[in-house]
């Protein structure tokens, strides 16, 4: 009675209207209009050289994404809000409720959790739990980040929801709470299903979610191996091991979706999260995520000697005339 209460509270909050603009949406529009008329050409200019060197390489679904996660700043885009499949970026979303329980006390690290014949019977990419099984919740949330376990995930999810289609339903409610307006949760795992679905502006609202919500978590996100009953599992996150500054966060496959990835740097004292949907292969969005990054951050770098030379020049002029170029002091 109590989960039947529960899905049908659930089931509701799916087919709420969204209206309210959210503080991520806000924040983007808000640092786009601060932009002066020099930075907006040089934004141009970048996106253009992107656009024109990557778009010929990648599938019709490619999606790309780059935010500041400090002010929403959006600084690089290229069909960020078109429906994607999420394939494993789904798992952020599993953890993010794991976590959650975590934080509230509904769960410990020392549970050791009921395997089902349904989680044991899924598919790869798993780590061969059998039924019967008590998988520690440790293990667990390791297995999500390194091995991409889908077997693990549909253990939190009927620890944390009775059953898997309930844990979607909470997904998708947790998802509207964060402001995902456009992404629907079908399964913990993000096994193919027509109804699931997401964007990679959504999955940036998650990653950065992620970070905020639980900085005492989120370092598990650069676990790079983890072992479970004698085995040695290595982790598929290459450009973690390739770029300075990765802290994580996600990749994710299924034939529909292509290859895709959510990354989070913090690198020259900015705080990125950038996402990837779409690549062709594992190489492909792997390089497609190291070149636009390593583009990003030129972008940043001179718009900030822009930045720097302006405020030069206007000091220059306010010790000749004597007068200040600011229009409004501190207190206004």
């Amino acid at each position: 009675m109590k989960w039947n209460l529960r899905i049908i509270l659930l089931a509701t909050v799916l087919f709420l209207p969204i209206s309210a603009t959210t503080s991520f949406d806000v924040q983007a529009k808000q640092s786009q209009k601060k932009q002066s008329v020099s930075t907006k050409k040089t934004t141009l200019k970048a996106r253009k050289s992107f656009v024109k060197k990557s778009s010929a390489k990648q599938p019709d679904r490619f999606s790309a994404l780059v935010v500041n996660a400090n002010n929403g700043q959006i600084l690089y885009e290229k069909n960020a809000g078109a429906t994607r499949y999420p394939a494993s970026l789904t798992k952020m979303m599993t953890l993010y409720l794991a976590f959650e329980a975590l934080k509230k006390g509904e769960l410990d690290m020392s549970d050791r959790l009921p395997v089902s014949e349904k989680a044991a019977g899924q598919p790869q990419t798993n780590i061969s739990l059998n039924a019967g099984d008590r998988l520690p919740l440790k293990t667990a949330i390791e297995s999500l980040v390194v091995r991409s376990a889908n077997d693990s995930s549909v253990v939190l999810a009927e620890a944390l929801g009775g059953t898997t289609w309930n844990f979607a339903l909470m997904m998708t409610q947790k998802a509207r709470a964060l402001g995902m307006k456009n992404t629907v949760f079908r399964n913990p795992n993000g096994l193919p299903d027509n109804q699931q679905y997401t964007t990679a502006y959504d999955m940036a609202k998650l990653g950065i979610a992620l970070r905020r919500d639980f900085p005492e978590y989120y370092p598990m996100f650069k676990i790079t191996s983890f072992s479970y009953d004698g085995v040695t599992y290595p982790g598929h996150n290459r450009v973690m091991q390739r770029y300075d500054g990765v802290d994580g966060i996600k990749t994710g496959y299924i034939r529909a979706s292509g290859f895709n990835l959510v990354t989070s740097v913090k690198k020259d004292g900015y705080n990125l999260v950038a996402v990837i949907m779409g690549g062709s292969s594992a190489a492909a969005r792997d390089n497609a995520m190291i070149d636009m990054l390593d583009r990003t951050f030129a972008q940043l770098e001179n718009t900030q000697k822009t930045m720097t030379k302006s405020s030069e020049e206007s000091l220059k002029t306010s010790m000749v005339t004597g007068k200040s170029t600011t229009t409004a002091s501190l207190g206004q």
